[in-house]
């Protein structure tokens, strides 16, 4: 390990798989996983350590490449090993809401049907509008996204794999070019003064507002005539935890009636997605809390087809 981190370095993430023996050949391997993480600490501090409890990063429970709707980055961790002996699925996918410590969930899954490349999988290449679906159910709630994409018998990435990352990244970059917030009125609900959208549309993830718990508190976007909407994104200021438990977001129609939108968790980054509307305004109301709510961003979008 020493010299591949050495030569072959700086590396991004180390990843310890739960895999171990599996299979009716397979030979099961011990690891001193302490002296492994210490060594890592000391020739690659800036590295992340992935496996089932971290303890940077933690598996999310699937290889489909998405997290739970409700997802806390917080993880109890004692009492549990990887492989064999880690948490339940169920947790993985969720965190532990007042856990000990701070592993984000990541998503793994593969743009083939497998993890390797076979020729006869070729037709099964994932389609960018699928690719984009598994990055608004891994990076919308608060997860990272690891796509494997496995070179083909020449070393090289294939060509019905290239084909859909570059419709992917097409796809994501016209979806989420246009926030149509940045020209909304904001105001806070308890008094309804206006603001310009200052603090939620300055890209800086460390300023935030204070919108309050419960059904009179919380902000309120306004458009100047009505806008087509599909997916509303909200972000936590990470770097002061992880605190919003449960809040809902209240689409006003251009034929007056009111739409909810539930949502649990927000993290770093959540994003809700909904039926093509037109919508006139929209609230959004923190109904539980773990301490006092923190938003640092808001955005909203129409997700192309």
């Amino acid at each position: 390990m020493r010299e591949v981190v050495k030569n072959y370095g700086p590396f991004f993430e180390f990843w310890w798989d739960g895999a171990n023996g599996e299979g009716p050949n397979g030979k099961k391997q011990n690891y001193d996983w302490r002296a492994y993480e210490q060594t890592l600490r000391n020739i690659a501090p800036q590295s992340i350590i992935f496996s089932d409890i971290g303890p940077d990063a933690r598996w999310a429970g699937n290889e489909k490449g998405f997290a739970g709707e409700t997802n806390w980055n917080l993880l109890d961790t004692v009492g549990f090993k990887r492989g064999e002996g880690a948490p339940s699925t169920d947790t993985l996918q969720q965190g532990n809401v007042f856990g000990k410590n701070w592993i984000p969930a990541e998503c793994d899954v593969s743009i083939r049907p497998g993890w390797f490349y076979h020729a006869n999988e070729d037709s099964l290449v994932k389609t960018p509008n699928e690719l984009l679906n598994l990055y608004l159910k891994s990076v919308g709630r608060g997860a990272n996204l690891l796509l494997n994409v496995p070179p083909d018998e020449r070393g090289l990435i294939n060509e019905k794999d290239s084909a859909a990352l570059m419709g992917f990244k097409k796809l994501r970059d016209e979806s989420f070019a246009k926030n149509v917030l940045e020209h909304a009125l904001f105001s806070f609900n308890e008094n309804a003064i206006d603001y310009k959208n200052t603090l939620l549309g300055d890209h800086d993830e460390n300023t935030f507002i204070k919108p309050g718990i419960g059904n009179d508190s919380g902000f309120t976007y306004t458009f100047s005539k009505p806008e087509m909407l599909n997916c509303i994104e909200l972000q936590e200021p990470i770097r002061n935890g992880q605190r919003v438990k449960s809040f809902s977001i209240f689409l006003k129609l251009i034929d007056g009636n009111i739409k909810e939108i539930k949502g649990t968790t927000i993290g770093h980054k959540r994003m809700l997605t909904f039926s093509k509307a037109m919508v006139q305004s929209f609230s959004v109301v923190i109904h539980s809390s773990k301490g006092e709510p923190l938003i640092s961003e808001m955005k909203a979008y129409i997700i192309h087809d």
